[in-house]
């Protein structure tokens, strides 16, 4: 699974190698600054808007990889299983991606040990 973990001036989602190899995509890098928004989802599949540019995905079970579209045209990075549908959605500006979706266990526990973001 997915690790999402702030490293100094650095959001970064650490990918295992199966993830690597779904999504087509090492891990991704952001910086702090970035960020517009962190909010707690609920149903974190249907929190990836479009469709699948490059990677693995499973409408309404799995996504992972970059998507794109939706009525904002975003681009998305996520690592979303099936086994875990809550997560957090970053909301960046000026990066590669839009947003990144990331599943994970206690998306609340999550926000907190990330600290102030956005």
């Amino acid at each position: 699974m997915a690790k999402l973990s702030r490293e100094g001036d650095e959001l970064v989602v650490e990918l295992s190698n199966v993830e690597k190899a779904e999504a087509a995509h090492g891990d991704v890098k952001v910086p702090v600054s970035s960020v517009r928004a962190v909010d707690v989802v609920d149903d974190a599949v249907h929190a990836v808007p479009g469709l699948k540019v490059i990677g693995a995905g499973w409408p309404g079970r799995f996504a992972i990889g970059t998507f794109s579209g939706g009525p904002d045209h975003m681009k998305t990075f996520a690592v979303v299983h099936h086994d875990h549908p809550r997560g957090i959605r970053v909301q960046l500006e000026g990066e590669r991606f839009d947003q990144l979706v990331i599943s994970c266990e206690d998306p609340e526990a999550l926000v907190g040990q990330l600290g102030s973001l956005g």
